[in-house]
């Protein structure tokens, strides 16, 4: 997919399932790019961390408020002129829709992988709420970018400097001034 980013700092989702690296990618890849970084699990209401670390899997009505929250930090950002980057699952089209909602040019970058790899990484992962069964409640609602979305595609596979790097020349190619 084509990135559109106007001559401006852009304004970035990383997202994808549990386990993919988007807190690892999105904080190397906004130090990279100089652009500010705000992790999603910050925006989640204590209801929400409760129901997840309990292995109950969120519903839309549990996640809107914090999609509209983080959309909120993106559009303010981008109002700001600063731009930004932001972890987030942005699993379905509707939940991407409310993201862009407050930030219509967001940039997704969408990191996936094997399933196995995924669950791999998972079941190595401790200390998060997110627990490894609910990866399949997650597969099961992903809808992939549409071709009208604003956004790319990495496989998981590669090293996190490799997909940073990636994303960051795909920006580059659409506009010079963020390398």
């Amino acid at each position: 997919m084509a990135l559109n980013v106007e001559n401006q700092r852009p304004s970035i989702v990383v997202m994808g399932v549990a386990g993919v690296g988007k807190t690892t990618v999105a904080a190397a890849l906004a130090e990279r790019l100089g652009l500010p970084y705000a992790e999603a699990d910050d925006f989640h209401p204590q209801g929400n961390v409760d129901k997840m670390a309990a292995g109950i899997p969120l519903d839309d009505a549990d996640r809107e408020p914090w999609l509209r929250a983080l959309g909120g930090w993106l559009g303010a950002r981008r109002a700001e002129g600063a731009g930004g980057v932001v972890t987030c699952s942005a699993l379905k089209r509707s939940y991407r829709d409310l993201l862009r909602a407050d930030c219509p040019d967001v940039v997704f970058v969408h990191l996936t992988g094997s399933d196995t790899l995924v669950e791999e990484r998972l079941a190595q992962r401790t200390g998060h709420f997110m627990k490894a069964g609910m990866l399949r409640s997650q597969l099961a609602i992903l809808e992939p970018l549409g071709a009208d979305e604003n956004g790319v595609v990495l496989d998981v596979g590669a090293a996190p400097e490799t997909l940073v790097e990636q994303a960051a020349a795909l920006l580059r190619a659409e506009n010079g001034e963020l390398a």
